[in-house]
């Protein structure tokens, strides 16, 4: 009886430890964090983490670490990716003052000239804490055109002031219209397709639509199955039983696109039939005049109407279209509202 008494005890022991076991949190170092599906340089890229993003790590494995991102998405990267951080150092890291790399590509420099040896390279949406000047009044130290920042790992460096701005000042100001997400994501036209990139350096179709909307102040669902489920839909008519070679699909197309307005996320893919589910395989923002911008061998414009010069060859598949913009909801967050981001 004692010896079973003594072994519950050591069990109940041991479980309330792991249960009030802190999470083991870090922050991205790199410009972006290569997320792989396995512990294992040859496994596929899922997806990429800007630097700057705190993540949880579940797992390791040699040099690997398992870390879950605020989308959530749960992925392998490498331990010279990620500086670990104690949940107070997280909290302070939360509330220092930062910058948002807002050029698309950019660098931090051991001096502040572009003669300096470089220290790290940055991408569009990149986060760094602002270096404050000594004195008992002080400021964010700036030396002509060059702002001192630090990195997620403390290291000090100089970035040109012209691509940055001030994280929280600027996620403040950033409202979603037509307007900014277009020109947005025209911005990284010609940037080359790779798939699970998230990045200005590559980006798949939704990553192109997560980054767009990133640096419009807010975060989406990092897939396009996943953003198809939020936003208010935009009914259009679909007649799948029409030809791609039948002479009314110009009027199925035309009919179809007629509701969309610029911003709007159009959706490719199968339909659910009896037996099967349907199944989303592609996304694009609409631009307006029958085109949208997509990521497709890279990203480009395409018109959605047949007989077009830029037509684009999947556009038979469009299934259905989203309009975030005016729209608040759940799978939507403004980044300034964002735990992950802010302390709040």
């Amino acid at each position: 009886m004692k010896k079973i008494l003594v072994s519950a005890i050591c069990i109940l022991a041991v479980a309330a430890t792991a249960f009030g076991q802190a999470k083991r949190m870090a922050v991205t170092t790199l410009s972006e964090n290569m997320l792989r599906l396995k512990p294992d340089y040859e496994s596929p890229l899922e997806t990429q983490a800007l630097m700057g993003t705190i993540v949880e790590i579940i797992g390791e494995e040699g040099y690997w670490r398992q870390v879950v991102t605020p989308e959530p998405y749960t992925a392998w990267c490498t331990n010279l990716g990620l500086v670990e951080m104690t949940s107070e150092q997280i909290n302070e890291y939360k509330a220092a003052p930062k910058y948002i790399c807002t050029a698309q590509h950019s660098g931090v420099y051991a001096s502040p000239s572009l003669n300096g040896k470089r220290l790290s390279d940055l991408s569009m949406g990149n986060l760094l804490r602002v270096v404050h000047t000594d004195g008992k009044k002080p400021k964010p130290s700036v030396k002509k055109k060059w702002a001192e920042v630090m990195l997620p790992d403390g290291r000090k460096g100089w970035t040109p002031v012209s691509d940055l701005a001030p994280f929280a000042e600027w996620a403040v100001k950033q409202q979603i219209t037509a307007d900014s997400i277009v020109n947005t994501a025209l911005q990284f036209e010609g940037t080359p397709y790779l798939w699970g990139g998230a990045s200005s350096k590559g980006l798949d179709c939704s990553g192109l639509v997560r980054l767009t909307f990133l640096m419009n102040g807010n975060l989406l669902p990092r897939n396009a199955s996943q953003q198809v489920n939020y936003g208010r839909e935009i009914i259009m008519e679909c007649n799948h039983d029409i030809g791609v070679d039948s002479d009314k699909f110009y009027g199925e197309m035309t009919r179809r696109i007629k509701s969309l307005q610029p911003g709007d996320l159009v959706f490719f893919g199968t339909p659910g039939t009896l037996l099967t589910k349907e199944k989303i395989t592609h996304v694009g923002i609409y631009i307006g005049n029958g085109k949208m911008i997509h990521a497709s061998h890279k990203v480009r414009i395409n018109s959605l109407i047949p007989g077009e010069k830029d037509y684009y060859e999947n556009s038979h598949r469009l299934l259905k279209a989203r309009r975030y913009v005016g729209w608040q909801g759940n799978g939507m967050l403004p980044i300034i509202q964002s735990p992950s981001y802010f302390l709040w």
